[in-house]
């Protein structure tokens, strides 16, 4: 069943104002002003701001003066509003083929598609908040059912996520403020001189008289946020991004039919990034059915490429997974992500040098939900932190590390006691005092040691033996060998 995941952005005008400048220290509380002739009054405030007092909507001097050394910043909604489509086309790169723009503050998508978003929904909203706090943005990420009860929670927690179990949307919101139902904020005003504060009065309420004085928006939006209407996601488009359409008068459905109209379009798009000199990193399929709800399927690659044949295969791979319904009206394949590709000649030679490209299959695992990646060399004593995950078809490290000792395949305990028989040691290894200052004496002894069995295992102890400041003088084991 598909989801929709909402993103609000409370504090996106100061955060945006952080972003801009890094000198601006973290304790400093901001506050955005907005004015109309000569009244100025704030429009926004950040987490610091508002635990001094400082809301929305307080005249800018009672703020000034209500909180020493606050900084003010004129509100420019322009800025706003182009941050915001940044933001929303990089969620489009990284999240799902299917992502919007919901509002001034925040986003919308549909988890249709997001393949790589693995492992179920508390990861993945988990994932979209770190990410986004990575950042340097305020995220609330909810998700739900329909968009108007995600867009509602996320904008009614205090805390990062929240996930409304699915078929518990009347529970989840039948508290919530009538505010956040997303009517004219003229509307909202009336119903609540009416007697109206909660989304459970309005939907208890008989429809007729409601609809006889504020037409049908009311209910059009309960029927939206209860699931009773659909509300498709239209998803964000630039001129920057490559895309071709195929409408077609009479709907399709076969399954062969779609493959070779997806087959044509390929090449139509292919033909386009060559004229611009790219190569698609990570392409979408949308796919709009005449109920007007649309599906997306997800296809990338680990580099660029402009070969036909293979993206029409990886598209093709799971196009079993569109379900055409009454009929598809209209083909898309957009390259959301594209990088520059030159083609380069091979060199000549009278005989050919054997290169084994690995990228196919990985490209076909990645498009299954698998990560995958590569182990790279770290310059460091520490076991632990002596390899580093890297890209798949990331270019190979130069800088090597070889130690003289040998190291563990697998990490194991199994509570067993074994004598030993032999040992081999120690292998001192030192704290990394240049990068963390409470390492300075840290000290490690490792040994190998082999049991009556003939199981070789690496142990080691925290400190000297002599010395607690070098460490607790416990015993670990740290993996064998195979």
């Amino acid at each position: 069943m598909t989801r929709v995941v909402s993103i609000y952005l409370p504090d996106l005008p100061t955060d945006r104002i952080r972003r801009a400048d890094p000198s601006i220290q973290p304790e400093q509380a901001i506050a955005v002003i907005a004015r109309s002739g000569s009244k100025r009054w704030v429009a926004a405030a950040d987490a610091a701001a508002r635990k001094a007092g400082v809301h929305i909507g307080m005249p800018a001097a009672k703020a000034q003066a209500l909180f020493r050394g606050l900084m003010l910043v004129d509100a420019d909604p322009g800025m706003d509003a182009a941050a915001l489509e940044r933001i929303t086309l990089w969620a489009l790169t990284l999240y799902s083929p299917i992502v919007a723009v919901d509002g001034s503050d925040g986003i919308v998508m549909d988890t249709e598609g997001a393949d790589h978003l693995q492992g179920g929904e508390l990861p993945m909203v988990t994932k979209i908040a770190n990410q986004f706090l990575a950042k340097k943005l305020t995220p609330r990420v909810a998700i739900a059912d329909t968009w108007g009860a995600a867009h509602a929670c996320a904008r009614a927690i205090s805390r990062e996520t929240v996930i409304v179990p699915s078929g518990e949307t009347v529970r989840a919101v039948e508290k919530l403020p009538i505010s956040l139902l997303r009517l004219h904020g003229k509307v909202v005003s009336d119903l609540r001189t009416l007697g109206f504060q909660t989304i459970g009065e309005l939907t208890n309420t008989p429809r007729a008289p409601l609809t006889l004085r504020f037409g049908p928006e009311i209910a059009r939006r309960l029927d939206q946020m209860f699931g009773r209407i659909s509300e498709p996601i239209d998803p964000i488009r630039t001129a920057e991004l490559i895309e071709v359409s195929r409408a077609f008068a009479e709907p399709i459905g076969a399954a062969e039919t779609i493959d070779k109209y997806v087959g044509r379009l390929v090449v139509q798009m292919i033909e386009e990034l060559q004229r611009r000199g790219l190569g698609v990193r990570r392409a979408d399929l949308i796919v709009e059915k005449v109920d007007g709800t649309r599906q997306a399927i997800r296809a990338g690659t680990v580099k660029p490429v402009r070969d036909v044949a293979w993206l029409t295969k990886l598209f093709r791979d799971r196009t079993e997974k569109i379900e055409p319904g009454f009929g598809i009206e209209k083909l898309t394949p957009v390259a959301v992500m594209a990088e520059p590709l030159e083609e380069r000649q091979k060199s000549s030679s009278l005989v050919e040098d054997e290169v084994t490209d690995v990228t196919p299959l990985i490209d076909i695992y990645g498009n299954r939900g698998h990560r995958v990646y590569r182990v790279a060399p770290v310059a460091s004593d520490v076991p632990e932190r002596s390899v580093q995950r890297i890209g798949a078809a990331a270019d190979p490290i130069e800088v090597t590390w070889v130690g003289h000792w040998r190291r563990p395949v697998s990490i194991t305990w199994r509570g067993k006691r074994r004598k030993v028989k032999r040992a081999d040691g120690p292998e001192r290894i030192f704290g990394e005092w240049w990068n963390r200052s409470s390492e300075f004496d840290a000290v490690r002894d490792y040994f190998v040691i082999e049991d009556e069995g003939g199981e070789r295992f690496w142990i080691f102890r925290s400190g000297d033996g002599i010395d607690a400041a070098t460490g607790s003088h416990k015993w670990f084991l740290h993996g064998i060998f195979a």
